[in-house]
C-alpha cells in the first residue's frame, strides 16, 4: 500500500496549487469525489523515487480554540489521522495568524511527521517573511511558491526522505488479493474473521507502508490469498454512520490494490446509494466483483432469495455480471462458498480467446442482430481481437467506431459472456477505425 501524504492548512493558502504542482497538474488527479467533501482530491504520485498517494484535504477553518475539532471538516480530520506524512501549508503573504497556531497544536497531537511549508514566497528576496513562523516552535521551515515552482525541489526531497521505502515483494505472484468493501456496519470485519476461522488456516499479518495498514495473508491447500488493508476495515467499522461518505475514499484505496472485490450489502437495508457508488468504483476500475448479501439470517426463514437477488440486480445493473451470494457472518451460512467463487472469477478474468473463433463469433452475432444505422449509414464491424486480460479487453474495428450505439455495445458484451464466459468481470470493448 502506498504511503499517504496529506496537505493541510487554512482555506486559500494554496493547497490545491501545491497539490497540482506535486501531482503534475490537474490532468493527474485520480479522483475528485463530489459528495465526500467539496475540496477532497486524491492522486497517486509516481514521479519521484518513492511512490505515494497525495490528498488535498480542503481547509481547516477553526473559529476558536474551544471546540476546534468539532469545527474541522470531518473528512479532513480523518485524512490527517490516516496520513503517514503531513504537509502543513502556511500563507507567507498573510503571515502567521492565530488559526495557524491552533492547527499546529492539533497536528502535534497526531504524533507523526509534519513538514511546515510557507507558501507564496516567490524567491530568495521574500524569504524574510518566513521568520515569524518559527514561532510555531519548529526547527525547519520550507519556503516555497507553489505557483512559480520556487523551493519545490527541496520540499520534494524532504518528502522522499521521510516516506517509508516500498516493502520488498514477498508475497507470491499467484496470491489473490481480495478487497472487502462496503458501508460501515455491514459486517465486513466479521465476515473476514469468519472466512479465516472457517478455513482453519495459518494466518499472518504483514505491515504495509501506510500507518496501521495490515494485509492478512492465508493459505487454503496450495492456494494463497491476501485480504488487503484489514486493519483499515476494522478501524472504519468504529466510525459513526455520519461519516459514511468517507468510506468511498477508503474503498478506492482497497479496490486499486485488489484482484477481486467483495461488495458487502446489509440484507435488511438493501442496496443504498452509497452501495451503488462503491459498486461503480469496482466496475470502473476493472476489478472482478462479487456481491455478498450479509446478515441474511436476520431476514427470517420465509425470505425469498430469488426475488431479493432480482431487486439487487435491478439496482446494480452495471454489476449484472457479478455473482451474488447470501451469507451470515454470525452463523456462517453461505461463507464457505466465497473462496470458491473468488477462484472462478479469477480464472475467468485471466481467460484468453483466440482471434479466429472470436471473428467467427463476430460474424454470427452481427448477422443475427445488425448494428443500428449511424446517420443513415450501415455500421460494419469487420474484425475483433482480445488485447488484454484483467479486465478482459477486446478491440473491434468498425467503419464508424463512434456510431456503435451504447445498447449495441451492451448486446456484444452480453453475447461475449453467453458464449465465452468471463463471469464476475467487467468486459471492456474498444472500437477503432477500420
Amino acid at each position: 500500500m502506498r504511503p499517504l501524504v496529506a496537505i493541510v492548512g487554512r482555506p486559500n493558502v494554496g493547497k490545491s496549487t501545491l497539490f497540482n504542482r506535486l501531482v503534475g497538474f490537474r490532468k493527474a488527479i485520480v479522483e475528485a469525489l463530489p459528495g465526500v467533501t467539496r475540496d477532497l482530491n486524491y492522486a497517486d504520485v509516481d514521479r519521484f523515487e518513492k511512490p505515494f498517494t497525495l490528498v488535498d484535504t480542503g481547509g481547516f477553518e477553526p473559529v476558536a480554540q474551544e471546540g476546534l475539532v468539532a469545527q474541522m471538516a470531518e473528512q479532513c480530520r480523518l485524512a490527517v489521522e490516516e496520513a503517514d506524512l503531513i504537509i502543513f501549508l502556511l500563507d507567507g503573504k498573510e503571515g502567521l495568524v492565530p488559526s495557524d497556531k491552533d492547527i499546529a497544536r492539533i497536528l502535534r497531537r497526531q504524533d507523526k511527521e509534519v513538514l511546515f511549508v510557507v507558501n507564496k514566497i516567490d524567491g530568495p528576496k521574500h524569504e524574510g517573511r518566513i521568520y515569524e513562523f518559527y514561532g510555531l516552535g519548529v526547527d525547519v521551515l520550507y519556503p516555497i511558491s507553489a505557483q512559480h515552482n520556487y523551493g519545490i525541489d527541496r520540499l520534494i526531497n524532504a518528502i522522499i526522505e521521510l516516506l517509508p521505502s516500498p516493502p520488498p515483494e514477498e508475497e507470491a505472484a499467484d496470491a489473490v488479493r481480495i478487497a472487502v468493501v462496503g458501508r460501515p456496519n455491514v459486517g465486513k470485519s466479521c465476515l473476514i474473521n469468519r472466512i479465516l476461522g472457517y478455513e482453519r488456516v495459518i494466518v499472518h499479518e504483514a505491515p504495509g507502508t501506510t500507518r496501521d495498514a495490515i494485509d492478512t495473508a492465508f493459505r487454503v491447500g496450495d492456494k494463497r490469498y491476501i485480504f488487503v488493508d484489514t486493519a483499515g476495515i476494522r478501524r472504519k467499522s468504529r466510525i459513526s454512520l455520519r461519516l459514511e461518505k468517507y468510506c468511498v475514499v477508503e474503498a478506492i484505496k482497497s479496490i486499486d490494490r485488489a484482484d477481486v472485490a467483495l461488495l458487502i450489502l446489509d440484507a435488511q437495508e438493501g442496496v443504498t446509494e452509497q452501495d451503488a457508488r462503491i459498486g461503480g468504483l469496482m466496475h470502473n476500475r476493472g476489478k472482478g466483483g462479487i456481491i455478498v448479501v450479509n446478515k441474511w439470517d436476520l431476514m427470517g426463514k420465509g425470505a425469498d432469495a430469488s426475488s431479493y437477488a432480482e431487486r439487487v440486480k435491478e439496482r446494480l445493473k452495471f454489476l449484472d455480471y457479478a455473482p451474488l451470494l447470501f451469507t451470515s457472518a454470525v452463523t456462517g451460512e453461505g461463507v464457505s462458498q466465497i473462496l470458491g467463487v473468488i477462484d472462478e472469477v479469477i480464472a475467468q478474468r485471466d481467460k484468453r480467446i483466440p482471434t479466429p473463433p472470436l471473428n467467427r463469433w463476430l460474424q454470427e452475432v452481427t448477422q443475427s442482430h445488425h448494428p443500428p444505422l449511424f446517420r443513415r449509414k450501415r455500421v460494419k464491424l469487420s474484425y475483433i481481437t482480445q488485447v488484454s486480460t484483467r479486465p478482459p479487453t477486446f478491440v473491434i474495428f468498425a467503419n464508424y467506431p463512434m456510431g456503435v450505439h451504447f445498447s449495441y455495445r451492451r448486446y456484444l458484451s452480453n453475447r461475449l459472456r453467453e458464449d465465452f464466459g468471463f463471469g464476475g468481470n467487467p468486459i471492456r470493448l474498444i472500437f477503432k477505425q477500420k
